[in-house]
């Protein structure tokens, strides 16, 4: 396919308007080509540790089988319609996809160790396009958060949409929640670029970043520098996506118009931004 597409280009080089349009199409295809090699090749680490999914489903399952039945019972948090585990269950799924997310950059630092990220430096991919298919290698991970996170939803007995619409905008969420935390971890990587400092810094954003959204109370009991904090907290418009498209009779406080724009506007700027200091890994 890129060898046909270079070849209607050649053919049609003597027309400026359409060898410039070709031009575009092979530089978009050879972008995607490009994030999707490199987003199957960070996945396929993922199918060689099957064990790695086992362990990541223990935090959720403590999460709703203890913490969340505990407040489920004690009626301390308002919900409004919803149960309290209907409400928390969308939290919990963006909660584990944030914490498997940031602390993705850690494998940029032990593939500088070992080489790896030196041989990707030299390949002529964009850097963009390296940093989006370890996005979606990261997003391959969040689903299946999502797969474990559902299965426990239906132990536990919240209502979940089986609405296949919703079910899709689910995958969409969390992909684009993924990919924003992964590539802002990749940042992190970038900067301080050892695993000490790394695992420090990833530790001490995580717990903020949860508790600072709505993802087990609503921002309405917030007190109101906290709900400031709040609104530009990225993992509060992932869970407002979620609790609509997850739950039945879930409502989204900001739209999901404007909870997908501002993920998809987050998730671009990591990626341009991390893309610029990737090559600061070697240095």
């Amino acid at each position: 396919m890129k060898s046909q597409a270079q070849g209607v280009l050649r053919e049609d080089s003597g027309n400026p308007i359409v060898g410039r349009i070709g031009q575009s199409f092979v530089a978009v295809y050879n972008f995607v080509t490009d994030t999707l090699t490199i987003g199957e090749l960070e996945a396929r680490k993922l199918h060689h540790d099957f064990t790695e999914l086992l362990t990541r489903a223990v935090q959720p399952a403590l999460w709703l089988l203890i913490f969340g039945e505990v407040l489920a019972r004690v009626k301390a948090i308002p919900t409004g319609q919803l149960s309290y585990m209907d409400f928390m269950t969308p939290g919990i799924l963006a909660q584990s996809v944030l914490f498997i997310a940031i602390f993705y950059g850690i494998a940029v630092i032990w593939e500088r160790d070992l080489g790896i990220v030196h041989k990707f430096l030299a390949c002529p991919a964009p850097r963009s396009a390296l940093i989006l298919g370890k996005a979606l290698s990261a997003s391959e991970r969040g689903l299946s958060q999502a797969v474990i996170v559902y299965l426990l939803a239906l132990l536990v007995g919240v209502h979940v949409n089986w609405n296949l619409l919703a079910i899709l905008g689910v995958v969409v969420v969390v992909i684009l929640g993924s990919a924003l935390f992964s590539t802002f971890s990749l940042i992190i990587a970038c900067i301080v670029r050892t695993r000490e400092r790394f695992m420090g810094v990833g530790q001490l954003l995580t717990m903020p970043l949860f508790f600072a959204s709505n993802a087990i109370y609503p921002i309405s009991i917030m007190p109101t520098w906290l709900q400031a904090v709040s609104r530009v907290n990225p993992l509060t418009y992932e869970v407002d996506a979620l609790r609509p498209l997850m739950v039945a009779g879930g409502a989204s406080v900001y739209g999901l118009t404007v909870d997908l724009i501002a993920l998809l506007f987050g998730m671009v700027i990591f990626v341009l931004i991390a893309a610029r200091l990737y090559p600061r890994v070697v240095m």
